[in-house]
Formats: C-alpha cells, sequence, structure tokens
C-alpha cells in the first residue's frame, strides 16, 4: 500500500492504510470518529477530540483554501530530482489540512494565501510500481491519471 507513494514507510502496520487504496481510485479521504463525530485529513487511527480509537472513512470534496506555500530548491534526500517545486497546505472545506504540492494549472505567480484551490488525487504510472499523490490544483479540476 504505501509503496504507492513512491518512498518507503517502516512502519510495519496502520489502521488507516486504506487511505492510499481509496486514492489510488481517485478518492480523497478523511476519517470520522464513530464515537464524537470528528472529521480529520489526513485520517488518523485516533480521534484528536477523544482519542476513540473506532472511526470510519469519509469521503471529502477536495475544496479547500490556500493557508501557507513555499518554493523547494534544496530537496531532503529523495526528492533532488524534482526541484525546485512548490508545495502548499490548505485548510479543506470539510475540516483538516492537507499538504500537497502545485498541479500544473496553477502557475507560480498566481498563488496567493487565501485562493480557493482543489486538492486532486493523482496517478503516475510512468514506472513499473504506481504511484499515487494528490495535487493542489484550480476549483473543479477532476481526478486524472499523469
Amino acid at each position: 500500500m504505501f509503496q504507492w507513494f513512491g518512498k518507503i514507510n517502516y512502519s510495519p502496520f496502520t489502521k488507516v492504510g486504506a487511505f492510499a487504496d481509496h486514492l489510488k481510485d481517485g478518492r480523497l479521504m478523511g476519517s470520522r470518529c464513530t464515537a464524537c463525530g470528528t472529521t480529520s485529513f489526513p485520517p488518523r487511527a485516533d480521534c484528536e477530540e477523544c482519542m476513540s480509537g473506532d472511526f470510519e472513512f469519509q469521503e471529502i470534496s477536495g475544496r479547500a483554501v490556500l493557508h501557507t506555500f513555499t518554493k523547494i530548491v534544496a530537496a531532503p534526500t529523495g526528492f533532488e530530482d524534482v526541484t525546485p517545486y512548490i508545495v502548499g497546505v490548505v485548510d479543506l472545506e470539510e475540516g483538516g489540512r492537507a499538504l500537497a504540492w502545485f498541479g500544473e494549472t496553477i502557475a507560480e505567480e498566481e498563488i496567493r494565501i487565501g485562493m480557493e484551490l482543489q486538492v486532486v488525487p493523482r496517478i503516475f504510472e510512468e514506472s513499473e510500481e504506481i504511484k499515487v499523490y494528490y495535487s493542489l490544483d484550480r476549483p473543479g479540476t477532476s481526478w486524472s491519471k499523469v
């Protein structure tokens, strides 16, 4: 499951691992605590409000507002081949925040704090392993394979 993100995850088990399966199918999923109703994105195995471990996946729209962004020119190990790139943190309409790369639908000079964005699931199939991620794009942009 986590190999689809293209980087190795050394966690032996996670209750929210199905998140990657949903993302691969083009669906953004948060978690909703069945005890208190708190919604989280990214999905959380344990509720941040009541600490319950009981949750269900809930599809989210991906509609968001840009909270902050930065341009990465000195990348961490494993990402040197894709510099420079711009990442943003968005506040999601249903609650929670997402960190993602800006997609090709938005030019660097157009990026502004407070702008409306769409979080879009992506599948990158140029290598043998499927790689899934999500990008920040113009509102109304829909899911597609890269």
